[in-house]
Protein backbone atom coordinates (compact mmCIF):
# COMPACT_ATOMS: atom_id res chain seq x y z
CA UNK A 1 0.00 0.00 0.00
CA UNK A 2 0.94 3.66 -0.51
CA UNK A 3 2.81 5.42 2.51
CA UNK A 4 4.28 8.43 2.57
CA UNK A 5 6.66 9.09 5.98
CA UNK A 6 7.61 12.97 6.51
CA UNK A 7 10.74 13.63 8.55
CA UNK A 8 12.61 16.80 10.15
CA UNK A 9 10.40 18.73 11.37
CA UNK A 10 10.90 20.94 14.53
CA UNK A 11 11.65 24.43 16.20
CA UNK A 12 13.89 26.23 14.87
CA UNK A 13 14.58 30.55 15.53
CA UNK A 14 13.57 33.03 12.30
CA UNK A 15 15.80 33.20 9.70
CA UNK A 16 17.22 29.50 10.24
CA UNK A 17 16.87 26.69 7.95
CA UNK A 18 15.40 23.23 7.74
CA UNK A 19 15.18 20.35 5.52
CA UNK A 20 12.13 17.52 5.48
CA UNK A 21 12.30 13.88 3.78
CA UNK A 22 9.35 12.15 2.46
CA UNK A 23 9.99 8.33 1.95
CA UNK A 24 7.36 6.58 0.15
CA UNK A 25 6.98 3.10 -0.68
CA UNK A 26 3.90 1.19 -2.25
CA UNK A 27 4.06 2.49 -5.41
CA UNK A 28 6.37 3.40 -8.35
CA UNK A 29 7.75 6.43 -7.21
CA UNK A 30 9.59 7.44 -10.24
CA UNK A 31 6.43 7.65 -12.09
CA UNK A 32 4.55 10.18 -9.80
CA UNK A 33 4.64 14.19 -9.04
CA UNK A 34 5.04 14.89 -5.72
CA UNK A 35 4.31 17.77 -3.67
CA UNK A 36 4.36 19.45 -0.51
CA UNK A 37 1.57 20.95 1.87
CA UNK A 38 1.10 22.30 4.85
CA UNK A 39 -1.70 23.43 7.23
CA UNK A 40 -1.04 26.08 9.85
CA UNK A 41 -3.27 26.33 12.97
CA UNK A 42 -6.70 27.43 12.11
CA UNK A 43 -6.01 27.51 8.33
CA UNK A 44 -6.52 25.68 5.55
CA UNK A 45 -4.08 23.23 3.69
CA UNK A 46 -1.97 25.03 1.18
CA UNK A 47 0.32 23.71 -1.43
CA UNK A 48 3.96 24.67 -0.77
CA UNK A 49 5.71 23.10 -4.07
CA UNK A 50 5.64 20.36 -6.65
CA UNK A 51 8.03 18.50 -8.35
CA UNK A 52 7.30 16.55 -11.68
CA UNK A 53 8.33 12.80 -11.68
CA UNK A 54 11.52 13.14 -13.09
CA UNK A 55 12.72 15.95 -11.23
CA UNK A 56 12.83 18.21 -14.29
CA UNK A 57 10.34 20.93 -13.43
CA UNK A 58 8.88 22.63 -9.65
CA UNK A 59 6.77 25.11 -8.98
CA UNK A 60 6.47 26.92 -5.53
CA UNK A 61 3.25 28.88 -3.86
CA UNK A 62 4.61 32.80 -4.35
CA UNK A 63 5.35 33.28 -0.58
CA UNK A 64 7.58 30.11 -0.87
CA UNK A 65 9.39 31.17 -3.92
CA UNK A 66 13.56 31.71 -3.92
CA UNK A 67 13.34 30.38 0.15
CA UNK A 68 12.17 26.83 -0.23
CA UNK A 69 13.28 24.47 -2.67
CA UNK A 70 11.67 20.62 -3.09
CA UNK A 71 13.86 18.27 -4.74
CA UNK A 72 13.68 14.48 -5.14
CA UNK A 73 15.78 11.30 -5.29
CA UNK A 74 14.32 8.33 -7.57
CA UNK A 75 16.87 5.99 -6.48
CA UNK A 76 15.62 6.60 -2.51
CA UNK A 77 12.46 6.96 -3.51
CA UNK A 78 12.54 10.48 -1.25
CA UNK A 79 11.37 13.84 -1.74
CA UNK A 80 12.86 16.77 0.32
CA UNK A 81 12.31 19.89 1.06
CA UNK A 82 15.13 22.76 1.96
CA UNK A 83 13.44 25.73 3.89
CA UNK A 84 15.84 28.50 4.33
CA UNK A 85 14.63 32.12 5.77
CA UNK A 86 11.81 30.73 8.16
CA UNK A 87 9.61 32.91 9.74
CA UNK A 88 7.20 32.79 12.02
CA UNK A 89 4.55 32.75 9.68
CA UNK A 90 6.13 29.36 8.40
CA UNK A 91 4.65 27.32 11.61
CA UNK A 92 2.78 24.84 10.50
CA UNK A 93 2.39 20.86 9.68
CA UNK A 94 4.04 19.62 6.73
CA UNK A 95 2.69 17.08 4.66
CA UNK A 96 3.99 15.55 1.38
CA UNK A 97 1.49 14.14 -1.19
CA UNK A 98 0.97 11.51 -3.98
CA UNK A 99 -1.97 11.36 -6.23
CA UNK A 100 -1.99 7.52 -6.99
CA UNK A 101 -4.84 5.91 -8.69
CA UNK A 102 -7.43 8.91 -8.15
CA UNK A 103 -6.48 8.86 -4.94
CA UNK A 104 -4.02 11.72 -2.80
CA UNK A 105 -2.41 9.85 -0.42
CA UNK A 106 -0.77 12.04 2.60
CA UNK A 107 2.14 11.45 5.12
CA UNK A 108 1.28 12.14 8.55
CA UNK A 109 3.03 15.20 9.21
CA UNK A 110 5.99 17.12 10.57
CA UNK A 111 5.58 20.03 12.46
CA UNK A 112 7.68 22.70 11.93
CA UNK A 113 7.60 25.97 14.46
CA UNK A 114 9.35 29.13 14.12
CA UNK A 115 9.62 30.88 17.00
CA UNK A 116 12.76 32.86 19.39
Amino acid sequence: QVQLVESGGGLVQPGGSLRLSCAASGFTFSYYAMSWYRQAPGKERELVATITNGGGSTSYADSMKGRFTISRDNAKNMVYLQMNSLNPEDTAVYYCKVPVGGWDYWGQGTQVTVSS
